[in-house]
């Protein structure tokens, strides 16, 4: 006969940097838990008074393991694990502090290009053949969208994520979806342009043809042709 588990407890925390604190504190219930992927974290409520810190902190904390891609939240249900966490997992938030939105963002974007542009060069390298039809399915129901509506901003990240998936590689997507997050977070209010990178449109379809031919530099080439676009319109639309 075997002994029931203990659950561990999730200790509350003194007044520091709670963000940090919460996120190593659930990291270390889920090790300590042995929660796998697809187990259901402990609600929202329950983290808040098992902590001592507020709802806008856990969702801070649960958005940034979203960015990781260890989590997701499915509307009335909770939020699952996807993938193991233990406590030595490496957790990386950035951070940009600047007196400008534009200078923040023009920062974001000199590291995102040279990340961006390697991922792009790796998953002409490595993609396979279902990479390949996961990736045109995006594409073409990104360029769908933009053609209906003039704009396809979900449906533009949903192809570039699969670019990343098909570097086999995943902190490609881990830190590349963390810093589109940050600059759809920065644009969305101060600059509300729905048009913003419209112009870098057709360069997705060349950026796809060149990792469907394995072709490296056209597909640096490509990828450099769309963060040039969204370096101009930050300049245009932050005067």
């Amino acid at each position: 006969m075997t002994t029931p588990r203990t659950k561990p407890l999730i200790a509350p925390l003194p007044p520091m940097d709670r963000a940090r604190q919460v996120t190593e504190s659930l990291a270390r219930y889920i090790d300590q838990a042995r929660l796998a992927a697809g187990d259901r974290l402990p609600a929202e409520r329950e983290l808040m008074a098992a902590l001592g810190v507020g709802r806008s902190t856990i969702r801070e904390v649960i958005r940034h393991f979203q960015a990781l891609g260890v989590m997701e939240t499915r509307k009335g249900s909770g939020t699952y694990l996807l993938k193991p966490i233990t406590s030595a997992t490496i957790h990386m938030p950035l951070s940009v502090e600047t007196a400008s939105v534009r200078d923040a963002l023009l920062q974001t974007l000199e590291v995102r290009r040279g990340i961006e542009c390697e991922a792009c060069m790796v998953a002409a390298r490595r993609r396979t053949a279902d990479d390949l039809v996961n990736m045109e399915a995006k594409l073409d129901e990104m360029e769908r969208v933009h053609l209906l509506k003039g704009t396809a901003g979900e449906e533009d990240l949903a192809f570039h994520l699969a670019i990343y998936d098909a570097t086999h590689n995943p902190l490609f997507r881990q830190l590349l979806e963390q810093m589109r997050e940050a600059f759809e977070r920065f644009w969305e209010k101060p600059f509300d342009r729905p048009d913003f990178a419209r112009r870098s449109f057709p360069y997705h379809r060349t950026l796809f043809n060149a990792i469907v031919a394995q072709d490296t530099e056209a597909a640096r080439r490509e990828t450099l042709k769309i963060l040039d676009v969204v370096e101009e319109d930050i300049k245009e639309m932050s005067k």
